[in-house]
Parts: structure tokens; sequence; C-alpha cells
């Protein structure tokens, strides 16, 4: 039996509660296109995320570790998966509509130069005279420009309400800058979702990556709320953190800040009354978020990440090697543009060479910044 798009949006009908997002009541895409019979418009935003070479390229980006740092560290292309997966959960559970939350969630991260973060400051303040640079603008410019897969458009052509849960992209490390997109409405419920899926994804999996690592002792984080919460409901007395224990302790985390945020937003939810997808965006304050304990106990974990793990002697030292790297690719590019590839120049006509050469390095992934930084500076290696 064929399901058509038409009886999909009647489920979403029936199932989505009032404020989760219709995909039969999207505000259409930029280029008038017909829409997929055997699919929704949100589905097939995932769709397009999923086959684009910037979302492939994410598998070999740094998340924490750099990718040679070993096999079983996340990337950004686990990073994201694990948020898909979180956002999903999420979404069905508060009633909200699960393929938009995914398709963000894939989405998310396309805009993320190499080397993590260190990759992005360097970025910053290159580009501090050339309009600036942060992931989440790059993101957006990755699926409206970047990507040519199509005839009749640049980008991916991808609904409103996508591109709106992409520019109100915002974390403990994120600030959104939402431009052309209502900027006077908070973001929506199904983008709510996705921005908190990905902060428990990246707390928690910093953490299980850490200790793996053993740059974070579990001695230390003895007497942590959270830390102890979770070692308590698993019934483990903290002496001998075994595979086994590591992830159970990672898996119970995850469940117990779940569980508090879908109670919390559902509390919320019912006391704002809102009734529909407009409603939520014209609240004074989100809906989806943690307990106030919750949230006091996640600070004193992200503190101790920080500390611990970020400022790591081994992490730092990679975060400054990304630094020099970038930077002196940058500095090359910009001085003595014949060194880029010729597939660029348009690019260059188009947009101008600083943004050009931003382009090209946000896009690089680990691997291959440090293959082109070779070929730049390593006589012994081939140009």
């Amino acid at each position: 039996m064929l399901i058509h798009r038409a009886a999909m949006e009647d489920h979403e009908n029936l199932t989505l509660a009032p404020y989760g997002i219709r995909s039969s009541a999207s505000q259409g895409r930029l280029h008038p296109e017909p829409e997929a019979q055997d699919r929704t418009c949100f589905q097939r935003d995932r769709a397009r995320v999923l086959h684009t070479t910037a979302f492939r390229r994410l598998e070999y980006k740094t998340q924490v570790f750099v990718n040679s740092e070993g096999d079983y560290y996340r990337t950004r292309l686990t990073h994201t998966l694990e948020v898909a997966q979180l956002g999903r959960s999420m979404a069905r559970s508060l009633g909200a509509n699960e393929d938009l939350v995914e398709a963000i969630c894939l989405a998310h991260d396309l805009g993320h130069p190499p080397f993590g973060h260190a990759g992005e400051r360097v970025l910053q303040r290159l580009m501090a005279a050339h309009g600036n640079f942060d992931h989440n603008r790059q993101t957006l410019r990755i699926v409206t420009t970047l990507e040519e897969r199509y005839e009749n458009f640049r980008g991916l052509n991808l609904t409103w309400e996508m591109r709106e849960g992409l520019v109100k992209h915002e974390t403990e490390y994120d600030q959104a800058d939402a431009g052309e997109y209502n900027p006077e409405l908070r973001a929506s419920l199904e983008a709510q979702i996705a921005n908190v899926a990905d902060e428990l994804a990246y707390t928690a999996h910093d953490l299980d990556d850490g200790l793996r690592a053993g740059l974070l002792q579990p001695a230390a984080l003895s007497g942590q709320a959270l830390w102890e919460k979770v070692r308590a409901a698993i019934r483990w007395d903290g002496r001998e953190l075994t595979d086994l224990n590591r992830h159970r302790m990672i898996r119970r985390l995850i469940g117990v800040q779940i569980q508090d945020l879908v109670e919390t937003t559902e509390g919320a939810l019912l006391r704002s009354g809102a009734s529909s997808p407009l409603h939520i965006q014209q609240l004074s304050t989100n809906v989806v978020d943690w307990s106030a304990p919750m949230q006091a106990m996640q600070t004193e974990l992200k503190s101790h990440l920080r500390e611990e793990l970020f400022q790591h002697h081994r992490v730092a030292r990679m975060a400054e090697k990304a630094a020099r790297f970038i930077a002196e690719m940058f500095e090359v590019f910009t001085k003595s543009p014949n060194q880029l590839p010729g597939e660029l120049s348009s690019a260059i006509a188009q947009h101008g060479l600083e943004r050009a050469v931003c382009d090209y390095i946000a896009g690089m992934t680990d691997r291959f910044a440090l293959e082109e930084y070779a070929r730049l500076f390593d006589p012994h290696t081939r140009p």
C-alpha cells in the first residue's frame, strides 16, 4: 500500500500537538517547486541535507579530538547523528514535528570549519574586517548558496521553517542572529528542541570521550551533584570505571536529563496555553528547558569540563596547532591567490577574495586541511 504525502499530512494533523508545525502549513521555499508525492516537505529537507557534500565532510571534522587521535572519539558526524536521535525522541514526547526537528539537527553543524571551536575562533579573527564568520551563518550560507546540486537554483532550496530553525540555532556556545527570519520571534518549538538536543549531546559525549581518553578522572568528578545522581541511579560504587560502567553512566546521564527536560517543558507548555506554532514563538521565554535544579547541576558539570578537558594540555596543543595552520593558510591564499584551486576563480569574482578563501578553508575536513598545509609549506610534499 502506497502512503502519499496527503495521508502523511493528515497523520500529522491527528498526532501533533496544536503547537507542532504541520508540513502542510509550511511557508514554502525560496524557489517554487512542485512538492514530492511520497514525502512531506520536511522529509524532503532532511533528504537534501543528507546528500550534501558538507554533510559527508562532517565525518572528518573535529568534535574535541582531531580525527587522527583515534577511531573511538566523536566527530562532527557522529555528534550530529546523536543530536538527531535525541531530537526525534524529545519531539515525539512533546508532540512536535519529528521530521522538522531531525532535519534541523542533521544540518545544524554543516558550517563548522575544521578543528572545532579553535578553527572557528581563528576564522572569526581573520574575517573580522571582511564580514566576520560564525558557523551558524556559514551553515545558512551552505544550504542557500554554496551547495550546487540543482539546475534552477543555488543551495538546497529548503523550507522557511527549516532555514529559520538553522538561523535561530542557539546554545551556551552559539548565539543566534536571526537577520531576515523574524528576529522579533523566538525559535519554533522544533528549533528549541534541536538546540537542547545539541547541548545535551555535546556535554554528555565530551564527558564520555574525556573519560575514555584519560583526560578526565572519575575521582575528580566525585561529589558533583549530577555525577552522583547518575552513579546512584545505576548503583555503581564509584571505584573502577570499566568500559561497561562508563557506558551505563553516560546512558543514564542522558536519560535523567531528557526526563527532566520533557517534564519541565510539558509544564511550561501547559502554563503557556499555547495553541499554535506562532503562539510558541511569541512567548517571552523559551518553553523547552530544564528545571532550575537540573540547570545548576549541568552548570557544575560544564565548568568541570571547561577546566579539566578543554584546558588540558593535549587539547590546548591541538587547538593552538589548528589556529596556526588555518591562519598561515589564510595568509598565503589571500596574498597569493594563484595558489588556490582554479575552480575558485568564479567564487572570488562573486564573493570577494577573503570570503572565497574563508569558504574554502571552512569547508575543509581536518585531514584535508593538514594535507593542504603540507602542500603549501612542506618542501617534501608534492603541490
